[in-house]
Formats: structure tokens, sequence, C-alpha cells
């Protein structure tokens, strides 16, 4: 017993353990569960009782992705500046600043 207990508490021994125990566990709700006959709206989207036409709007990551840039900018952008010394380098922050101020207006004045 001494042996075998590391290995079955090892991370993946214990992912695969339990993931076949929850298999398991689903296979048995599936085989309790109320079968539902096949109908017209089984399948479509629950509107309060109404048929509604939709259309699919394309999704994309494109303004998820102007943000993410956005917030690293100002991320690194405060971690430099709150790690400048003190004296004559505090002009090359305020450069730098003046850098990242243009840069996060380019983002901003994107044209589409």
């Amino acid at each position: 017993m001494e042996k075998i207990l590391p290995l079955i508490i090892a991370l993946p021994v214990a992912f695969i353990i339990f993931l076949f125990i929850f298999w398991v566990i689903y296979r048995i709700g599936g085989m309790l569960a109320a079968k539902g006959a096949n109908s017209k709206g089984k399948y479509t989207t629950y509107a309060c009782g109404e048929d509604i036409n939709s259309i699919k709007i394309p999704f994309g990551y494109e303004i998820f992705f102007l943000f993410a840039i956005f917030f690293t900018i100002m991320h690194v952008t405060v971690l430099v500046i709150a790690t400048l010394p003190k004296g004559p380098v505090v002009y090359f922050g305020i450069f730098y600043l003046v850098m990242i101020f243009i840069s996060v207006l380019t983002l901003l004045t994107k044209e589409k």
C-alpha cells in the first residue's frame, strides 16, 4: 500500500481516476433520464413560445484584442514608470509616457 499510494495521488493518475468516476456517473444518469420524443421545436432556441426568425451574427475577437493590447500597454507603462529611479532619467519617463499616449491614440483612432 505504501508503494501504490504515491502513484494513486499523482495528479495525472488522480485526474484519470476522477474522469472515469464522473463518466460512469454521467452514463448512469443518461440511462435514468426520461427519454423525450422528438418534436418540431426540440432543438430550437427557446423564445417564450414564439417562433423567431433569427440571423447569425458574425463573432470576432477584434474588439477583445484591441482591449487586450490597450491593457497590456497600460500595465507595462505603469511598471516602467513606477520603477524609474530619481534624477534626470525622469525625463525619459515623460518621453515614454508621450510615446505611449501616441500609441494608445493610434489604437483608438483605427479606421474601419
